[in-house]
């Protein structure tokens, strides 16, 4: 009798201190400190990273920085206290977070950056595009549209996001000394400032005849603004978002760069269960990318 009372306060103790099921203890916990959950392409990261989180039995914690590089270096802080044993990270700014992956590192964290880099501090892995290819194959296929000579512009991402630096560079290797590059100014991978942005551009370089977006979002915000200007501009993103796609399909997008989102969050998850089980892992795992024309 006395066993049975005691087995009933094990299980009601249990009920109530929310008793984990398997791989849902410390001892795998991941963190995931991403950028922005206000972006397609960063929702379906870490849908993709929660989906093999749930397939392996792991437990992963997401924290959204809203592309803000104080808040993601709070958030990271915040992970290293939770004892994570592994640490992914898609920095906003990636110079900025290093300090902040140095001190999961010295807390014995292994560290895995998806999607941008970081800058000023090693990592376990290293999983990404290509961005700079992919840049360099957007800008290409811009110039084949517009022909040598003609006036672009390129809308930046967030300054100091390796992806931002990368897409630059790849862009001006296919064009420049190729075609007038009037201007290249920051979007922050935001729709509504590439919108304001763009009708800015028109205003001030009547003759303008592509664009180059670092991303979708300020790809499809170039669109409305040139709908609304009434001008008639080849427009090439980033991403390939549903949104981004669908006007590549009916011929208001030139092009958009295809990665591979929900498989890069797939890989980072997969990359920290082995750092988890001791295993090796390579130091990058560059993801392909291509180019998705109608």
């Amino acid at each position: 009798m006395k066993k049975a009372i005691v087995w009933g306060m094990v299980c009601i103790a249990c009920l109530l201190s929310g008793c984990a099921k398997k791989g849902e203890t410390d001892t795998d916990l991941i963190g995931f400190s991403i950028s922005t959950q206000n972006n397609p392409f960063f929702v379906t990261l870490a849908d993709g990273a929660k989906k093999q989180a749930a397939t392996d039995n792991s437990t992963l914690a997401v924290v959204d920085a809203g592309d803000d590089v104080v808040k993601q270096i709070s958030d990271i802080e915040d992970l290293i206290s939770k004892n994570v044993k592994v640490l992914i990270v898609n920095p906003v700014d990636s110079a900025a977070v290093a300090p902040a992956v140095t001190a999961a590192k010295k807390a014995g964290i292994p560290v895995i950056a998806v999607d941008r880099a970081v800058i000023g501090e090693t990592v376990a892995c290293q999983i990404a595009s290509d961005n700079v290819a992919g840049a360099k194959m957007a800008g290409e296929y811009l110039l084949s549209l517009v022909g040598e000579g003609a006036e672009i512009a390129e809308l930046q991402g967030i300054p100091g996001a390796s992806a931002t630096i990368d897409r630059g560079k790849g862009f001006h290797l296919a064009v420049d000394g190729k075609a007038e590059v009037k201007a290249s100014l920051t979007a922050n991978f935001n729709r509504v400032e590439g919108l304001a942005v763009t009708e800015n551009l028109l205003q001030s370089h009547g003759d303008l005849k592509g664009l180059f977006a670092h991303n979708d979002e300020m790809a499809l915000g170039a669109l409305e603004a040139a709908a609304a200007a009434g001008k008639q501009i080849v427009i090439v993103g980033f991403d390939a978002t549903d949104d981004a796609v669908a006007a590549v399909k009916d011929g208001r997008l030139a092009a958009t760069v295809a990665q591979q989102p929900a498989e890069m969050g797939k890989i980072a998850v997969q990359t920290a269960i082995k750092l988890i089980r001791g295993e090796s892992v390579p130091e990058s795992l560059p993801v392909v990318v291509s180019l998705i024309t109608k």
